[in-house]
């Protein structure tokens, strides 16, 4: 288990490291390999409980997860924001986009 701990130590180290320049297809692939990890982890817990110093370490790698998750937020409301300006622009170019038949004729009124 020792060995479970180390490597999620250094795989959220790494991600600290550049996460503020991390995209979200990195942060995907991190949080997947983490949840391997936490899940084998677990595993060996229900086998065998863990030590307090082992205790200690996950809590210390845990204490990180405010900051992820801030910058994962970061990126969700990055990805809201250009969806809103997106629709939004695809609405004003729809208005000037008017979908007219060939045959059709505009006839104006003269005042």
């Amino acid at each position: 288990m020792d060995e479970l701990i180390r490597t999620l130590d250094q795989l959220t180290r790494e991600m600290l490291g550049r996460l503020q320049e991390a995209t979200y297809e990195e942060l995907v692939s991190f949080v997947e390999e983490r949840q391997k990890l936490v899940d084998s982890i677990a595993e060996q817990v229900e086998l065998r409980p863990s030590s307090p110093a082992q205790k200690q370490e996950i809590n210390r790698i845990l204490e990180h997860d405010n900051v992820l998750l801030d910058r994962m937020n970061a990126l969700r409301v990055e990805a809201q924001d250009w969806l809103m300006k997106r629709n939004q622009a695809k609405t004003q170019r729809n208005a000037y986009e008017a979908k007219y038949a060939p045959d059709s004729i505009l006839m104006d009124r003269k005042k």
